[in-house]
């Protein structure tokens, strides 16, 4: 685990090369970063993962520039780009056919998914590699996301089986929750992923935005129905907390009695204090010797929509 700097960025570049993996911090979610035009690296991130190999990796670039060598770039993925990149916003796009990417990358698609991270780390990181980073979720599959570093190691005590090599420490991840995924191969956008670039401000820009059901089949990251799962199981819209339960809150919940653990998303009800809180905190309350985890409601508007996405797969029965 190093902290960033020039040496550190060297490091991991060499590591990267090597074919080898690098966790990073992003402004989302701390992500387990290989080279994206190598196979065995993307070998190693399903390997460390125990990711389905029909789930595809987001690949991290620096700009719409680099974005371009990758795949094509319509008018609505400009003006996306223009509006929310770097940040928080990953576009799935049709494959390049000469893409130096590996195939694994696209799991059997004819698409790209592709970001440029906000956070600096990440930036720097991309600059010094000269190369672009698939960053899957830096977690075991399924399980609960990672917001600091040590809960990278926490998910990789062995190293995924010594894949894992470098952990850049960047402190708490500003967001917290993954980012919005957007399909632009259609005739209309559609949205995969809810995150914090909201469906409204989406169409404020895009138009109308259809959203994804079962239907559509797993296009992107994080569209399985069992994700982001503590070891507990997940109760949701809780107006009730049994003796042997945690309770995770949200605004105040002076109403709700007993509970062996009590957290609180957001005392304020602020939705961007609750989705910077809330992986951390099912983390720290899946904990042995309770039945559960009971999560009081959550407002479904604006980022809350991504909140309760990440909910309810957390909720979902376990595959």
């Amino acid at each position: 685990m190093l902290p960033p700097g020039p040496a550190a960025y060297a490091e991991a570049s060499d590591v990267l090369a090597a074919g080898h993996l690098v966790a990073l911090p992003t402004e989302t979610v701390y992500g387990l970063g290989g080279d994206a035009g190598n196979d065995a690296a993307m070998a190693a991130i399903f390997a460390a993962k125990g990711r389905p190999s029909f789930n595809p990796l987001i690949v991290h670039v620096a700009d719409a520039g680099a974005a371009e060598a990758l795949v094509h770039i319509d008018e609505r993925a400009s003006r996306a780009m223009e509006m929310w990149w770097p940040g928080p916003l990953t576009l799935v796009l049709p494959r390049r056919a000469d893409a130096p990417l590996s195939l694994l990358v696209s799991a059997g698609l004819d698409t790209v998914a592709v970001r440029s991270p906000a956070h600096p780390i990440a930036r720097a990181l991309i600059q010094a590699s000269g190369r672009p980073i698939a960053a899957p979720s830096a977690n075991r599959s399924g399980n609960v996301s990672p917001t600091t570093p040590m809960h990278v190691a926490d998910e990789f005590p062995d190293g995924g089986g010594a894949r894992l090599k470098l952990i850049l420490a960047g402190g708490r991840c500003a967001i917290g929750v993954e980012s919005t995924v957007l399909d632009l191969t259609g005739e209309r956008p559609l949205l995969l992923r809810p995150g914090s670039v909201t469906r409204e401000e989406l169409e404020s820009i895009l138009g109308p935005v259809d959203v994804a059901t079962a239907a559509d089949g797993v296009k992107a990251p994080g569209m399985m129905t069992s994700h982001y799962a503590p070891g507990l199981p997940v109760r949701l819209e809780a107006t009730s907390v049994a003796a042997d339960e945690a309770l995770l809150g949200f605004g105040p919940d002076q109403f709700l009695r007993g509970g062996a653990i009590r957290m609180n998303l957001s005392n304020n009800g602020d939705l961007t204090e609750a989705a910077a809180n809330l992986f951390a905190m099912l983390r720290s309350l899946d904990r042995p010797g309770l039945s559960g985890i009971a999560v009081m409601p959550v407002p479904d508007r604006g980022l809350g929509a991504a909140i309760n996405d990440r909910l309810r797969r957390a909720a979902a029965p376990r595959a």
